[in-house]
C-alpha cells in the first residue's frame, strides 16, 4: 500500500475536525491491517434513507487517501424512495431539504470502529462513512446524525440506552432471478423463489438440522465480523428464521442491523438463495416477520440499570415514564418504526403481532413487552412494533426521543393489558398513508429533527405511497373485471 500513512493526520478530513486524532490513529492502523491481510478493494458504504448500504468501491492502495480527505458520491442518493426513482425536482431551483440540488455531491467520512474484512470475501471490506456536505457540514437527515443526536440529549440527561435485537426475515431458494431485459423495471420484477422448509413447526429441532448449512453460515460470517450473535432460530413460518443479538449501544447495534441484512442477502445470493427482510412477502401461506427491540435504560455513572423494580408488578419511575413517552409518541413513530406499505400488513390480532397502542407484562400481544423484575439486572422493555425492513437509525432516534419525552414531562404508564386483541386502546395506524399523515403533521418530530428532516422523509414515503394507492391490484381486477 503506496503513500505515507502520516499524511492522514495532515489530510482534509483531520485538519477540517471531520476525524478526531483517535479516528487518525485507527485509520493508520486500519491500513497497516489492510495491508497485511492483502486486501484488495474496500467498499466505502453509507446507510440511506431506507438503510440500505451504498457506495463505492476502491482499491485498496486508494485506502489511505480515504482517510484523508473522504471521498464524494452524488447526492440524489439521498433523494430516491425504495423504487430508487429521485422523487424531488433537483434540476429546478426549488428550495429541497438539505440545499441538495443539481445531483451535487455528498461528502463520504469513514469511521474507522466500522471497519471489517469480509469472511465470504476476504479480499475485500466494508467500512461505513458519515456523510455530509462538501464543506463539511452535517446533512440534517443524515441517518446516523439523526441517531447521534438523540444518544446526546438521552445523555445530557445522564442516560444511556442498551439495546438488543430480535430479528426475523425469510430466505428461499430461487427458481427465477428475474435478470432478463424485460425484468429491469423500477423497481426489478420480484424473484420467482420455493420455500427452503415447510414451515408452523416453530422451534423445531428436525427443521434446523435441515436449515444448518445454510444458518451455519451466517452464523460463521455474523462471527466473522464481529457481530454479537447469540441464537438462530426457526421461526412460525415457512423459510422463517429468527437471529437474535446481544446487547449493545444504539450506534453499534444500528450499524450491526445495516450489516446483517447486508451480510445475510450477500452470504444467501452465493448460494443460489434470496434472503428478504421484507414484513410479509406475497407467496402462499407465509408468516409475517417483526423486528423486536429490547430496551433497558442505564445510569451513565453508576452503570446501574434504571427499570429494576423493587417489588414485584411495580414500575421504576423511569421504566413507567419511558414505556408512557413509547405509547404517547407510537403513532407519529409508524414511518420510523414500519416505514413500508407492507409493514401495515403485520398489524393483525391474534398473529403475536401488535394492532394497538399498549403495554403488558411478558403479553407478546402487546406493542411494549414489559420484562422487569426484582434483582434482575436485566429488567428491560421489548417494542415490538417495528417492520425488520425500518432504518435502525431512525427507529433507534424514534424511540429515545419518544422515551425521553416521557421522562422529561413525568408521564406515567397506564396499567398493563392482560386481553392485548379485546382492549379499547388505540389501534395503530391501519396504512403507510395513516402514519405518513401522523409524522408530517408531528409537532414533537418537527421540534425533535426540524422542518427538513421531517419533509424529506415524508416526501419520499409520500412517493411510495402514491404509487401503491394508483397501481391496480390482483384484488382490483378479480373483485371487478367481470361483475362490471
Amino acid at each position: 500500500m503506496s503513500g505515507p500513512l502520516e499524511g492522514i493526520a495532515e489530510g482534509a478530513l483531520a485538519q477540517g475536525g471531520l476525524l478526531s486524532p483517535e479516528a487518525v490513529t485507527a485509520g493508520e492502523n486500519i491500513c497497516r491491517q489492510a495491508k497485511a491481510a492483502g486486501l484488495e478493494t474496500i467498499r466505502v458504504l453509507f446507510p440511506d434513507q431506507h438503510g440500505v448500504l451504498r457506495g463505492k468501491t476502491i482499491v485498496a492502495n486508494a485506502l489511505p487517501s480515504l482517510f484523508r480527505s473522504g471521498i464524494r458520491a452524488t447526492s440524489t442518493l439521498l433523494l430516491k424512495d425504495s423504487a430508487h426513482r429521485t422523487v424531488f425536482p433537483v434540476w429546478t431551483d426549488t428550495d429541497l431539504p438539505g440545499g441538495l440540488r443539481g445531483a451535487s455531491d455528498i461528502l463520504m467520512v469513514p469511521d474507522p470502529a466500522t471497519f471489517r474484512i469480509l469472511p465470504w470475501s476476504p479480499h475485500s471490506a466494508w467500512i461505513i462513512c458519515d456523510i455530509r456536505h462538501p464543506n463539511g457540514e452535517v446533512i440534517p437527515f443524515a441517518p446516523r446524525d439523526m441517531l447521534r443526536q438523540a444518544i446526546s440529549a438521552l445523555a445530557d440527561q445522564g442516560m444511556k440506552l442498551v439495546v438488543g435485537l430480535e430479528v426475523e426475515f425469510h430466505i428461499y431458494a430461487v427458481e427465477d432471478a428475474r435478470t432478463g431485459h424485460a425484468d429491469a423495471t423500477m423497481p426489478g420484477r420480484p424473484l420467482l423463489t420455493r420455500n427452503l422448509n415447510q414451515g408452523y413447526q416453530y422451534l423445531t429441532e428436525l427443521r434446523y438440522a435441515a436449515a444448518e448449512p445454510m444458518l451455519d453460515e451466517l452464523r460463521r460470517a455474523c462471527h466473522g465480523i464481529g457481530l454479537p450473535i447469540r441464537s438462530m432460530e426457526i421461526e412460525m413460518g415457512p423459510s422463517q428464521f429468527e437471529f437474535t443479538f446481544d446487547p449493545a449501544d444504539p450506534m453499534t447495534h444500528a450499524d450491526n442491523m445495516v450489516m446483517f441484512r447486508t451480510l445475510a442477502k450477500e452470504v444467501a445470493d452465493a448460494r443460489g438463495l434470496h434472503a428478504t427482510f421484507m414484513c410479509r412477502p406475497a407467496v402462499e401461506n407465509c408468516a409475517a416477520s417483526g423486528w423486536h427491540l429490547h430496551q433497558s435504560l442505564l445510569d451513565v455513572q453508576t452503570g446501574r440499570n434504571l427499570m429494576i423494580p423493587e417489588t414485584r408488578d411495580a414500575l421504576t419511575p423511569t421504566a413507567s415514564g419511558w414505556i408512557a413517552g413509547l405509547l404517547e409518541h407510537a403513532e407519529e413513530s409508524c414511518l420510523l418504526s414500519t416505514p413500508t406499505v407492507n409493514g401495515y400488513k403485520r398489524y393483525k390480532p391474534h398473529q403475536l403481532a401488535p394492532d394497538r397502542i399498549q403495554w403488558g407484562r411478558d403479553n407478546r400481544g402487546a406493542m411494549v413487552r414489559g420484562l422487569m423484575a426484582p434483582g434482575d439486572p436485566a429488567s428491560r422493555i421489548e417494542n415490538r412494533i417495528a417492520e425488520p425492513a425500518a432504518n435502525p437509525y431512525h427507529f433507534f432516534a424514534s424511540q429515545i426521543l419518544s422515551g425521553l419525552d416521557g421522562l422529561r414531562r413525568g408521564l406515567v404508564a397506564p396499567d398493563p393489558v392482560e386481553t392485548p386483541y379485546d382492549s379499547v386502546a388505540k389501534r395503530l395506524p391501519e396504512t403507510l398513508g395513516d402514519a405518513l399523515r401522523s409524522f408530517e403533521t408531528s409537532a414533537f418530530y418537527r421540534e425533535a429533527f426540524g422542518d427538513d428532516c421531517v419533509e424529506h422523509l415524508a416526501t419520499i414515503r409520500r412517493a411510495e405511497w402514491q404509487r401503491y394507492c394508483q397501481t391496480v391490484s390482483e384484488w382490483e381486477q378479480a373483485e371487478y373485471f367481470s361483475i362490471f
